[in-house]
């Protein structure tokens, strides 16, 4: 098995010509090096190990992998938009209509101080050897506390055998509302693509989040339906966002800065963008992978123009991907108004959303959301969770068709891995396929990328009221 210790190169800086044509290569120049920048603020191009000897390799980076291979650029790029001809409402429900191979989910599970053992449950809750696990704890997080997670994917012989779980142990500098949130995102992404690994869609995770399905049923329900959807709760801005959040400029120094401190207010204000609309809505997604790499590797301006708009914007997380999906020609038909999670809020929603807990559990499953947020730590309601939904014990992963070894005595069955492309959907597929035949209704979906307001409490649109 091999290790791969990360990755080390770095902007380049335009040279100097005396030909008239240096504009053009100057300015492309500076719109990429805005985004390495913001990338490399998150660690994306990490310094080389010292050696595979050296222990302090763990502080750097913790890579375990046995895929071969490089992706790229040269990757092809599924271009297939949702047609007038395709009926998702029957995809939804006929989840044995496809005869493609079933898909693969790759997954960001991120966490701060004090959550390395929050992360390690909620891995073993969705683990499956078909998917790829990308797990960060961010600066916060004490060094020790990184280790012993890297330590404790390193030392699982089911992570060691598969190769599909990997830390990223050089934590990154998150800020509240700032937009390294979005820069570790695309860390993550970065690191997919770069070692060409096989995934259809992307989902990022907390540690306050907890499955309320098992992955032989998400996969299940999934293998069915159009690989090209991105499910993305999203809303035209505007009301107070449009104030608070679209018109002043701020400066994250965590882009900068080792230490964590609040978003920088500036007293200047901006006009709204004329080339573009902004859109709002969940930080919550689950995207695709051509979508993402469209975002990456940006064969047109849209991606870069709005991630430099984006690092100057409060709450970046829950504007930057739907602003981009819903101006861009491409992929504007592909967005679904979901973010696959149960989310309690008040009525009128506030900052945060409730915390969950056992009154909360009849309304978590109704839902048919494969997701809920957020969860406080070692609560009995994911006791229960991991009971009656997962049939999951502790310390054990959820079972599933791939589980090859017996349960007698405690063992657990996930101990042995077998075929990880078939699948034994339960009860949870059928509330996931209840839920994908309301979002991607035809009706539901004519509220994508609109001018239609989105009812968070109600999750479903509206017609915003006209002023006066």
């Amino acid at each position: 098995m091999r290790k791969s210790w990360g990755m080390s190169t770095g902007p380049g800086r335009p040279s100097a010509s005396g030909d008239r044509g240096w504009l053009l290569p100057l300015v492309a120049s500076l719109l990429v090096s805005a985004t390495l920048f913001l990338a490399a603020a998150c660690g994306l191009f990490s310094p080389p190990s010292l050696g595979a000897g050296d222990d302090s390799i763990l502080i750097d980076v913790a890579t375990w992998d046995d895929a071969g291979g490089g992706g790229g650029v040269e990757s092809e790029i599924k271009n297939r938009l949702l047609d007038d001809d395709d009926d998702p409402d029957t995809a939804a429900v006929n989840s044995d209509a496809s005869d493609a191979e079933p898909p693969r989910i790759a997954y960001l599970l991120e966490g701060t101080k004090g959550d390395g053992a929050r992360m390690r449950r909620t891995l073993q809750a969705i683990y499956h050897p078909r998917n790829q696990y990308i797990l960060h704890l961010d600066l916060e997080a004490p060094p020790r506390e990184r280790i012993d997670l890297a330590m404790y994917v390193k030392g699982d012989p089911m992570f060691s055998q598969v190769g599909n779980v990997r830390v990223i142990a050089k934590g990154n500098l998150v800020t509240y509302k700032g937009p390294t949130m979005v820069a570790c995102t695309l860390h993550a992404v970065a690191i997919l693509l770069k070692e060409g690994l096989d995934w259809d869609w992307f989902i990022n995770l907390s540690a306050s989040d907890y499955p309320l399905m098992t992955q032989d049923d998400i996969l299940h329900v999934f293998s069915s339906l159009p690989r090209n959807l991105n499910f993305i709760e999203h809303m035209q801005i505007s009301g107070w966002k449009m104030i608070s959040r679209a018109k002043p400029i701020v400066l994250d120094p965590g882009l900068y800065l080792s230490k964590k401190f609040d978003l920088t207010l500036t007293t200047e204000r901006r006009e709204l963008p004329t080339s573009f609309k902004l859109y709002t809505g969940s930080a919550w997604i689950m995207l695709t992978k051509t979508f993402l790499e469209y975002c990456i590797w940006g064969w047109e301006n849209l991606p870069r123009t709005l991630l430099m708009y984006y690092v100057n914007f409060i709450s970046s997380p829950e504007g930057y991907f739907h602003t981009v999906i819903c101006n861009s020609d491409e992929f504007r038909g592909t967005a679904v108004g979901h973010d696959l999670h149960y989310i309690a809020w008040d009525y009128p929603p506030k900052q945060h959303p409730n915390i969950l807990s056992m009154k909360d559990f009849n309304k978590m499953v109704k839902s048919g959301a494969p997701f809920a947020r957020k969860f406080p730590k070692d609560d009995k309601v994911l006791d229960k969770i991991d009971r009656e939904l997962l049939h999951r014990s502790e310390g054990q992963f959820t079972p599933g068709a791939w589980c090859d070894g017996s349960s007698e005595g405690d063992a657990d069955p996930c101990s042995s891995r077998g075929e990880d492309s078939v699948f034994e959907p339960g009860p949870g597929a059928e509330r996931l396929r209840g839920l994908m035949k309301k979002v991607l209704s035809w009706d539901y979906r004519n509220g994508s990328c609109s001018s239609l307001g989105y009812d968070q409490t109600k999750r479903d649109w509206y017609v915003p009221k006209t002023r006066g």
